[in-house]
């Protein structure tokens, strides 16, 4: 397999296992699928990172399908196996982390936020060690993109990610959180980091 059907293949693994096969899991064990559809008074915050999100992950499958189509050219460099493998192992740790992250929210995990519903909040396991696993495995995906195929449009692919988690988490999620557990959640955000271990602590 080239490098560019081995990113895509990939890809494909990490969308099948977060968006198809976690709302299965919960549909079965909940009655519902988890993702919260679009709703009358969506944010604009919430439209922001939907469409950043689908944006980012628009140019990461775009990246290898150019290479693939020898629209892009990848520099001579890039032949360092090193590199390749260290691009490869790390697309598939984030796969694994956003995987087991979504699967040890359990009943509290969702896609979205919908204000009527009010969740348990998990702090432990991954959650114990960082507040949003699943955003950190989605990085280190599009992340492990760049090492493996490192063109102009996987780097663009990993900002745009990387601005739809900040949104999403900072302007979306949290204020929701916030207004939900109040005093507990405050209490996790100054103990447990953001999106690496003790890094992005409330104080």
């Amino acid at each position: 397999m080239t490098t560019a059907g081995l990113a895509l293949a990939l890809l494909a693994t990490y969308v099948v296992l977060a968006l198809v096969v976690r709302p299965i899991l919960q549909l079965r064990r909940t009655g519902s699928t988890g993702v919260v559809t679009v709703r009358k008074h969506t944010s604009a915050s919430e439209w922001a990172a939907v469409l950043l999100g689908l944006a980012g992950f628009g140019l990461a499958f775009t990246a290898p399908a150019l290479v693939l189509l020898d629209i892009v050219d990848l520099a001579e460099w890039h032949d360092s196996t090193p590199l390749r493998a260290a691009g490869a192992v790390t697309m598939v740790a984030g796969i694994v982390l956003t995987f087991a992250a979504q699967l040890a929210m359990g009943a509290s995990w969702r896609i979205g936020v919908d204000p009527s519903e009010r969740t348990a909040l998990v702090t432990d396991g991954l959650f114990g060690w960082i507040r949003n696993p699943i955003y950190t495995g989605m990085v280190l995906t599009v992340g492990g993109l760049v090492l493996l195929l490192p063109t102009v449009v996987a780097v663009a692919a990993l900002a745009t990610v990387v601005a739809a988690v900040e949104v999403q988490v900072r302007l979306v999620e949290e204020p929701y959180l916030r207004q939900v557990h109040g005093d507990e959640f405050a209490a996790y955000c100054r103990r447990v980091g953001r999106l690496l271990p003790k890094v992005g602590r409330q104080r």
